[in-house]
């Protein structure tokens, strides 16, 4: 669909300031921006969706990182079995310690989850 109308906005220094502000801070022009906030949803949030990509790759990796370091130790905790040198305190913190990343690893995924659908919406 062609645009045709033309608006003219008046602001003070202040407020072209903050303007061109969020317009290099979310990667959108000005026109991009005025008919998000006026026309879609007044209530949503303009993220750039690169910089949120990049964190979410980000977040990815580390998890990674974080499982494998988990295999790592797993192993190593099987060989000491094996040889009789597992002290059951530590099969007990290990636990511990995995069941809460798992729940952390749930909670993320349930956020990242929600911030795609707000973005595909």
């Amino acid at each position: 669909m062609k645009r045709t109308k033309r608006f003219e906005l008046r602001l003070t220094e202040e407020e072209s300031a903050a303007f061109i502000s969020l317009e290099k801070e979310l990667g959108k022009s000005r026109t991009d921006i005025i008919r998000h906030r006026v026309l879609k949803n007044s209530n949503k949030v303009l993220v750039d969706a690169r910089e949120l990509m990049k964190h979410l790759e980000s977040i990815g990796a580390e998890l990674g990182r974080c499982g494998n370091n988990i295999n790592q130790l797993a192993k190593h905790a099987n060989v000491l079995n094996k040889q009789g040198l597992l002290n059951s305190n530590v099969i007990l913190d290990f636990q511990k310690l995995f069941s809460s990343y798992i729940q952390t690893q749930k909670e993320m995924e349930k956020v990242i989850r929600q911030i795609v659908r707000l973005l595909g919406s």
